[in-house]
């Protein structure tokens, strides 16, 4: 096992752990979840039933799971905070400022089980980053990786909650490492930060009110409640671990797959709303955002001129698509007209958000 964390170190991972293949109280906490309609307009994560929490009918044969961490925090970026707090600035969440880390990982995870088969000569495998009915949290929390906070993201005691996770499934038995305990105490800033309230109790998240669904998995209208609380997140939140105690310990990335690129790192809302679909395409080429499309792209960015001080810029901006071809993009453009008709062209608009909290931890 040393040899394996030691060629996974080598490929970018920064911590690999094995898990069984028991999940039957995750199983029952997901259905419950499920029950609850809290995944929205995720049909995704009910439909291939209990693949999803049982490894071996996903891929039979599989006796463990091997899961590893990648850090993704760049380096490069912006002061998050700081840049929550510019109306007129676009937030994209740290993890989609560079490469899809679907392609990242996946690669990765394949040149590592390569290496494996290598070694011992014959495998069966299969690898999953966010790409198939994989219970992944669950399964880091079993390989020993870190615990599932109460804002429901996995947590590690020395590199906090800013990584992604990756799994091999193998037919092998082998060792597997205790899993985690919980640390989060009687600590809820991850629950005061939301600004839409969507952790709705320690460890149960409601995916209908959370930024992050609302900004990408949505395919229509995002509730015209919910709206002004969305500030200038455009794509993704990060609040929740942006205030988690535990990521004063978290770990820059050294990969320059996720360092920021395109201007998405606080370019201005004005400037990502002139983007015409062919523009779209090129910049976000081999980038996670490009699964939104150009239509929810110019949605959200509306909602957040809605939101932002108002301005020339931002009026020039809106006033640019009142006639858009779409009428989901010109809804969320009257909308935002009328933010800014109804408080007053002098009144700068209010970002709900964590930025009360007095520090952030910063990666090291």
């Amino acid at each position: 096992m040393a040899a394996l964390r030691e060629h996974a170190r080598q490929l970018g991972f920064s911590s690999l752990g094995v898990s069984g293949i028991d999940l039957s109280e995750d199983e029952r906490r997901l259905q419950q979840w499920l029950d609850a309609a809290m995944h929205g307009q995720m049909a995704y994560m009910a439909r291939h039933g209990s693949k999803r929490s049982r490894p071996a009918e996903l891929v039979p044969g599989t006796q463990r799971v091997i899961a590893v961490t990648m850090d993704y925090w760049p380096g490069q970026s912006q002061p998050p905070l700081a840049l929550l707090a510019q109306s007129e600035r676009a937030y994209i969440a740290r993890y989609a400022l560079g490469r899809d880390y679907h392609k990242v990982l996946r690669s990765r995870l394949q040149r590592l089980a390569e290496w494996m088969t290598a070694q011992l000569g014959t495998l069966n495998y299969r690898v999953f980053t966010d790409s198939a009915p994989v219970l992944e949290k669950p399964l880091a929390r079993e390989a020993g990786l870190g615990w599932i906070g109460k804002h429901t993201n996995l947590i590690n005691r020395r590199r906090g909650s800013w990584f992604f996770l990756g799994e091999i499934y193998v037919d092998l038995p082998l060792p597997v490492n205790q899993a985690s305990s919980s640390h989060c105490g009687s600590c809820r800033r991850c629950i005061d930060a939301c600004p839409t309230q969507a952790i709705v109790a320690p460890y149960q998240l409601d995916a209908r009110r959370c930024i992050s669904y609302l900004t990408i998995e949505l395919h229509g209208a995002i509730p015209v409640e919910l709206r002004p609380l969305i500030g200038n997140r455009i794509f993704g939140c990060d609040d929740c671990q942006l205030v988690c105690p535990w990521n004063k310990f978290a770990k820059r990335s050294e990969l320059p797959d996720f360092r920021p690129r395109e201007g998405l790192d606080g370019g201005s809302l004005a400037s990502l709303f002139a983007w015409e679909e062919p523009e779209f395409l090129r910049r976000t080429e081999g980038s996670a955002i490009r699964r939104l499309g150009h239509q929810r792209w110019l949605r959200n960015i509306a909602v957040a001129l809605g939101n932002a001080e108002s301005g020339a810029e931002v009026a020039a901006a809106l006033n640019s698509r009142q006639n858009d071809p779409d009428e989901l993009v010109r809804e969320h453009v009257r909308w935002a007209l009328e933010q800014h008709r109804s408080r007053g062209q002098s009144l700068p608009g209010k970002v709900p958000s964590a930025l009360d909290l007095p520090t952030v931890p910063t990666p090291q």
